[in-house]
């Protein structure tokens, strides 16, 4: 049975929905898992020879797993605020359940992955196209570093100047942490940028 002073806590708090987007690989499962202070709901499924031709493992020989519909975690950012994270598929043959999980989310981060930053487009081009929900690009640090610069990645990716590039460890909880404050500081002001003047 739940208390009384923890149902209370729990209902004054404000939540918001994200959502982890990014190519396949790229580090999506692995931000979500990190900074989620709750297990993390995964739908992982082992890779068959059915993705050979699909999925490119080139750069990722050890992956076994993919995400075929979502991953979800949460964090507590402080007494106020819960963040709710939805991870979404990589694969091209996943993106139709792209909408429905964006719907409602205060922000997005798109993980990229400096050694296949052809990977990126479509999700760039995706939040680009749909510049209603704000969000940010993290570049992942594979063996701790980046490929190319951040104004290389910038412009590779075609991504609007106004949108913050971070660089981070997606294995890394504080690393990971400040992705999604950066993510939260640029939607509020955004969001309130675009707000009507009463």
């Amino acid at each position: 049975m739940v208390s009384n002073d923890f149902s209370s806590d729990f209902q004054n708090k404000m939540s918001a929905k994200i959502v982890i987007a990014g190519g396949f690989g790229a580090g999506k499962t692995t931000l979500v898992g990190s900074v989620s202070e709750i297990p993390t709901v995964t739908t992982e499924a082992v890779m068959t020879e059915a993705s050979i031709g699909f999925d490119d493992t080139a750069s990722t020989p050890d992956k076994a797993t993919t995400t075929v519909a979502m991953d979800f975690g949460r964090i507590t950012v402080d007494q106020q605020l819960v963040m709710y994270m939805f991870g979404t598929p990589g694969q091209a043959r996943f993106w139709f359940m792209w909408d429905d999980l964006v719907r409602g989310a205060v922000g997005a981060v798109v993980v990229v992955d400096c050694r296949r930053l052809a990977d990126s487009f479509d999700a760039v081009d995706y939040f680009e196209t749909n510049r209603r929900i704000p969000y940010i690009v993290a570049l992942n640090r594979f063996d701790d570093r980046l490929e190319y610069t951040i104004g290389q990645v910038r412009e590779a990716l075609e991504v609007s100047g106004d949108v913050p590039i971070v660089d981070f460890d997606a294995r890394n909880r504080s690393s990971g942490g400040t992705v999604l404050t950066t993510l939260l500081r640029y939607a509020l002001a955004t969001n309130a940028a675009a707000a009507p003047v009463a």
